[in-house]
């Protein structure tokens, strides 16, 4: 647990526009504390109860939208949600091994949305599911339903949709962390005659619902991001400018 204050003192170095990298090398806190930190600088108090915001008379936005917009892209991505018992359910997020950072940013988000339920990392072959059991899954994500997500319709709620517009990046972020990556492509050109290779950045998004990859580029229009269309899977994200962008607010996984 750090307190407030080497918390602080981390988002100041962070916010001098350094790297996250450059940050956690010169404090030693992993890069996950410092960008969730930036969602959320207090720590979570493990007496308090935190009653579920949709379910009070009056359905209320989730405490923490940023982090909220982060775990809905993660769980549309490679998320999914199932019943136990006696009303309980288990969210399950997928990440791979080869992500720690993300796997430590996905716990983070979880604990967030429900402080009060324990957050557990189930290992697999190559990858980790971040679980978490609570009453709530299905009123934060209404999107829960039988069968696969690319064979039903998936859509925002109004009040979604909400925390998406105004927290987009992050929201992007989740996706790519669940179903995308940022990759170096290359070609060929002709310079004075002679044939050189070109390396340049690229930024993929896949996924089998035409609904979720919607969500994904309608967000990425909102945020000014140039996207094509490759195929019924995939989304490219390859102009110099855009990949910048990316790169600024969402970067390759670590």
């Amino acid at each position: 647990m750090y307190d407030m204050g080497t918390r602080r003192r981390a988002l100041a170095l962070a916010d001098q526009g350094r790297s996250l990298n450059s940050v956690s090398k010169e404090t030693g806190i992993s890069r996950a504390a410092i960008r969730s930190w930036r969602i959320r600088v207090e720590p979570l108090d493990g007496n308090r109860s935190r009653p579920c915001p949709r379910c009070r008379a009056t359905p209320e936005d989730p405490d923490e939208p940023a982090a909220y917009a982060y775990l809905l892209g993660l769980y549309l991505g490679d998320g999914c949600i199932s019943p136990l018992r006696r009303g309980v359910y288990s969210l399950r997020i997928a990440c791979a091994d080869a992500w720690p950072g993300l796997i430590d940013a996905c716990v983070e988000a979880v604990q967030l949305l429900r402080p009060d339920n324990r957050v557990c990392r189930v290992r697999s072959a190559g990858c980790q599911y971040v679980t978490g059991s609570s009453k709530h899954w299905p009123c934060l994500f209404p999107q829960h339903g039988p069968g696969k997500k690319h064979e039903r319709e998936i859509a925002l709620e109004p009040w979604q949709q909400r925390i998406v517009d105004a927290h987009p990046w992050e929201f992007v972020r989740g996706l790519i962390h669940s179903d995308g990556c940022r990759v170096t492509n290359w070609t060929t050109r002709l310079v004075a005659g002679k044939t050189k290779r070109y390396e340049y950045p690229r930024y993929f998004f896949t996924n089998r619902s035409a609904d979720i990859l919607r969500l994904f580029t309608g967000t990425l229009d909102a945020v000014g991001v140039e996207w094509k269309q490759p195929n019924s899977r995939n989304i490219s994200v390859a102009k110099k400018a855009s990949v910048a962008l990316l790169d600024t607010h969402v970067g390759p996984k670590y």
